[in-house]
């Protein structure tokens, strides 16, 4: 009785417990897909059937932050709420509603489907920026650049080059606010700018165009030359003019000398070569000069020369060939050399006269220190007597003779003497090995027919014998044959008696 009496009781609290109990229905939100920063929006939230006698409190959240409200509204007649906001970046995301009974606890809250919101913030400020670390830009090399702006979202940035779009290729990528230019070459160099857009509702297009920044890429410096002359002033004052040379490379450059490892002088000029003076002493070895080049990338060294200056020395010799056509000399080339000399000047002369670079006739091919070529053609023209001076190219004072070579155009196509005495020479060589050839032929064939007469005789002779000695056994053999036939028909009494006459026919034949 008492347990029927309890459970009846505890069903009455449960029930009585569950009508205290209401719910609210969903509430729905309404906002703007679009809202440009620091306008002023209206959210709206509201539930379809509110409760009645119930004051709703509605309230606006982030979806992914519900530790910031974003606004609130507390009805109490059952009107819509209307929640008033001045839009900021944080309101950019899916947002939702909760609507909760103020006064009720055990009514239980409801939530509204989200509604994304999509937050303009007008570009402004756009501001090309080149990394801080790069101050040079060479060729070969790989840029990149960024266009920063002060304020703006949800941006496409576009990159002008020279006032032209630079469009993505396989060295230009375009990725954000980002330019990546791999291997950069001299076409890179220009102005660049970023031109950054955003819009609003598809109508307000807001654009910030950054200032040109002209980025330059300079031309790497290549391996450069060395070389030098000498600078005489006086007898006591001799310099050499040390002078290095780069082909390629944007200036300033700067150059260095060093005799070995030691520095003997550097200068930064805005040119390609520049030129040193250094102290010289004739005929002493003053060690190995190299330059160094450099626009700010890596170093070049060039090759390492001795710096030594041997003054011209005899003797001076000169030599020459010839081209022949048609069998007739058509041009020559003359040949001057000195025994020493570093730094020689080389002069030719015909007929005492001083012959310039090029002639009607003739052409001088310098080739110092090694030699001077004189290139001539044969003719009337070019006959006369040729020799050449050598001095030093820093002092012409003084210089030094060849021996001198006449040159005639029949002269040279006449045979030399020499040459036609080889050539009889060797031709009756020929016609007397010839003639001893010959002559040792009819020799030999007299001996050796002679040898085959006596020989033919000497069997003539043995083949009659022969013949003799075969005749008389075959005459033998012919009358024992017969006698052998006539025998053989007669009877055995007459045998005796052809035995008789076969000695006496047989005694002849033994006689003397």
């Amino acid at each position: 009785m008492f347990a029927c009496l309890f459970v009846v009781m505890l069903g009455l609290c449960f029930c009585s417990k569950g009508n205290s109990q209401s719910t609210l229905g969903r509430p729905s939100l309404f906002i703007p897909s679009e809202a440009l920063v620091d306008s002023f929006v209206d959210f709206y939230c509201e539930i379809e059937f509110p409760p009645e006698n119930e004051t709703v409190l509605f309230q606006v959240f982030n979806k992914d932050n519900h530790d910031r409200l974003l606004g609130e509204y507390t009805s109490l007649n059952r009107e819509v709420a209307i929640i008033p906001q001045i839009i900021q970046l944080h309101h950019e995301g899916n947002l939702e509603c909760v609507a909760k009974a103020q006064n009720n606890s055990n009514v239980e809250p409801t939530v509204s489907d989200t509604q994304y919101l999509k937050v303009i913030e007008p570009v402004r400020g756009a501001e090309v920026v080149v990394p801080q670390s790069q101050v040079d830009f060479f060729e070969g090399e790989t840029l990149q650049l960024n266009c920063e702006l002060t304020a703006g979202n949800h941006v496409s940035y576009k990159w002008l080059l020279n006032g032209q779009l630079v469009s993505p290729s396989p060295l230009h990528h375009v990725a954000d606010k980002n330019l990546l230019i791999d291997r950069a070459t001299s076409k890179d160099t220009g102005y660049y700018m970023c031109v950054a857009t955003n819009h609003f509702n598809k109508t307000n297009i807001f654009t910030s165009n950054s200032s040109e920044v002209m980025i330059t890429f300079k031309e790497r410096v290549s391996i450069p030359d060395i070389s030098f002359t000498v600078l005489k002033e006086d007898s006591h004052n001799i310099s050499a003019m040390v002078t290095c040379r780069a082909t390629e490379g944007t200036p300033p450059v700067t150059f260095s000398v060093y005799n070995t490892t030691e520095l003997v002088a550097n200068v930064t000029v805005e040119e390609r070569n520049a030129t040193f003076k250094v102290p010289l002493v004739l005929g002493r070895d003053l060690g190995w000069l190299h330059c160094q080049a450099s626009n700010g990338a890596q170093i070049q060294n060039s090759p390492r020369i001795l710096l030594k200056v041997v003054p011209v020395g005899g003797p001076v010799r000169i030599r020459y060939d010839y081209d022949v056509e048609n069998y007739a000399v058509i041009g020559l080339r003359f040949y001057c050399r000195a025994a020493k000399g570093s730094l020689p000047q080389y002069r030719w002369f015909l007929n005492k006269t001083l012959l310039h670079d090029r002639g009607s006739f003739y052409h001088v091919v310098n080739q110092p220190p090694e030699q001077s070529i004189l290139l001539l053609s044969a003719g009337r023209s070019s006959a006369g007597t040729y020799h050449c001076d050598v001095s030093d190219s820093f002092d012409s004072s003084s210089s030094i003779s060849s021996n001198k070579l006449y040159l005639d155009k029949e002269v040279l196509n006449r045979l030399p003497v020499l040459v036609v005495a080889v050539v009889f020479g060797c031709f009756t060589f020929l016609v007397v090995l010839v003639s001893i050839c010959c002559l040792a032929g009819v020799i030999f064939k007299q001996r050796q027919y002679g040898r085959n007469s006596l020989l033919s005789l000497e069997m003539k002779g043995l083949a009659a014998a022969y013949e003799d000695e075969l005749d008389l056994s075959e005459y033998n053999k012919d009358a024992v044959f017969v006698e052998f036939d006539q025998a053989s028909g007669a009877s055995s009494d007459e045998w005796p008696r052809i035995e008789e006459e076969k000695a006496s026919q047989d005694e002849p034949a033994e006689g003397p």
